[in-house]
């Protein structure tokens, strides 16, 4: 995170907007203001800072609901008066509990995410992924195996390799949801090794 907050082209008032972005998924998440303070506090803690307009003071996102934005790279705009703010998501980004301030993020790997919770209460006598998350441990652990020796056996580079990734992909994420974690926890530790 190497931008200068002396070097921001601020508003009349000071500000800057900030375009939250999950770093995982690329789904913007939400827009807030910041002052020269609230940059230089992000940048020293990693975590988003922001003006209130309507309150007239700093705040520190999620330090009274929870759901923080930690913060994995800040990036000026072409003209230095808008930051984007690459995050990893705590919870909800928007006050009203939303995932996002518009509404469900769009994209694929948030939807995919959302159907596989959404399976968990589906009745496991007609839904395979329901049976996976609220049976034993071992016969998801061992779905993920057998996709796995699956890729490997299929003909490099051909459609049925593809195919077998796509699974074991899919497999993998529905492990981690069955074991209480967010499968786009996968994605975020992609994103920060990434950084």
């Amino acid at each position: 995170m190497s931008v200068d907050p002396a070097s921001l082209a601020y508003d009349g008032d000071g500000l800057v907007a900030c375009i939250c972005q999950d770093a995982a998924t690329g789904d913007v998440l939400m827009l807030a203001w910041a002052n020269r303070e609230a940059v230089e506090r992000t940048l020293a803690t990693g975590r988003a800072w922001f003006w209130s307009r309507s309150r007239g003071e700093l705040w520190e996102k999620g330090a009274t609901s929870g759901n923080t934005l930690a913060v994995v790279d800040v990036r000026p705009d072409c003209d230095g008066d808008a930051l984007l703010l690459r995050v990893e998501p705590h919870g909800p980004a928007c006050h009203t509990g939303a995932e996002t301030c518009w509404g469900e993020r769009p994209s694929f790997p948030a939807a995919l995410a959302r159907t596989i919770e959404a399976r968990r209460e589906a009745d496991p006598s007609t839904s395979y992924v329901a049976r996976l998350l609220n049976g034993p441990r071992e016969h998801a652990a061992r779905k993920v195996g057998e996709e796995a020796t699956e890729v490997l056996l299929a003909e490099p580079g051909s459609d049925e390799q593809v195919g077998e990734v796509a699974d074991l992909l899919f497999h993998a994420l529905v492990l981690l949801a069955r074991d209480g974690r967010d499968p786009l926890d996968a994605l975020a530790e992609l994103a920060r090794r990434h950084s």
